[in-house]
Formats: C-alpha cells, structure tokens, sequence
C-alpha cells in the first residue's frame, strides 16, 4: 500500500467525499472552528494553538500548519464534504503515534465536524468510510478517538463500530499531561 503521505487517498460514498484539505476550504472551515457548540466536542489533546477561530486568516493559518505537518510526515488531515451541498463541514486529522504509553502505535483519529453534523447516522458514515483502512493505512495496530462525555451521539456511533472506551490515560508528548475519554478499536 502506498504510503498518505506520499498520495493522500480519497473516500467516498453517496453522502460525503473525505479528501485532503485545500486552501478553498478556508470559508467553509471557518463555519466549522468557530462554531460553539461544536469547539468542546474537538479533539485539541496535545495540540499546539487554538481551533477557535472566528477570522478567515487564523483558518487559512491552520490549513497552511496542516499541510506543512503532512509534508513532514506528522499527520494527514482530510476536509469532509457534504456530496448534497458541496461544503466542507468538518475535517479528520489521522496519525500513527508512537509514545511511551498504552497508546503506541496508535492511529489516533480526530474528528472535527459542525453542530449541526453532530448526529450518530452522520458520524457513522464518515467513520466507516475511513476507519476501516486505518490498519492498513497506519500501519498500526490500534485506532484510537477521543469522546468527551457529553457526545451521547458520537459515543453511539463509535460504540456501534466497534470501539470501546479504554480507562487508558494518553500522556501529551508536549506538555506531559494525562488526557482522558478515549476509544479504542483493536485489530
């Protein structure tokens, strides 16, 4: 299999396009980053910088950050398309992480999507389009998504998946600290 990083696969079904991000995504991806109601359900653990982003340019500044980690081989962040509308309503950022914890070799998947997206149908098609290759992909032998508690529809989703939440602690790699409400996905 070829590498992500060196041709970034694309997936599809009849409802949504997963495809690496472009610079034209900037205006729809704003609506999705500084959206309120969607900003605690993020994926932020370890992260540098702020995904509340309420200008154009700290959008066009993430996207450039993105691609500059893709280029370095840290991690591959796909924009989501609604097929039905033709906008971008959300982002899945995918790596094989490697650290001194339960979560080694991990394909630590974060998923950013819009409030209004936030449904448990929505989120199972968009998973399932990608979860299933990230073995392969990844090279890894476990998928990993962060869940806060408050997403009862995004914990019915991965649930119906197959994932499971893990009492595991991944421990930040920048700032040493013990992040929680993972689930974890087994080969």
């Amino acid at each position: 299999m070829v590498s992500p990083y060196e041709k970034c696969p694309v997936y599809e079904n009849e409802k949504y396009l997963l495809r690496f991000i472009e610079a034209e995504d900037a205006p729809d991806l704003l609506l999705v980053y500084s959206d309120e109601k969607a900003l605690p359900i993020f994926n932020s653990d370890n992260c540098d910088g702020d995904f509340h982003c309420t200008l154009l340019e700290h959008v066009q500044g993430m996207i450039e950050a993105w691609k500059w980690e893709y280029d370095r081989k840290g991690f591959v962040r796909w924009s989501i398309i609604d097929k039905d509308i033709n906008h971008v309503i959300g982002t899945i950022e995918l790596f094989n992480r490697h650290a001194d914890d339960y979560f080694n070799n991990c394909g630590l998947l974060r998923l950013d999507l819009r409030s209004d997206y936030e449904y448990r149908e929505n989120i199972l098609e968009i998973l399932s389009l990608i979860t299933p290759q990230t073995f392969e992909l990844f090279d890894c032998e476990i998928v990993a998504t962060k869940v806060v508690p408050s997403a009862l529809e995004r914990k019915s989703a991965v649930e119906h998946l197959g994932f499971t939440a893990s009492d595991e602690k991944l421990i930040g790699s920048h700032d040493q600290k013990a992040y929680t409400d993972y689930y974890v996905l087994k080969k």
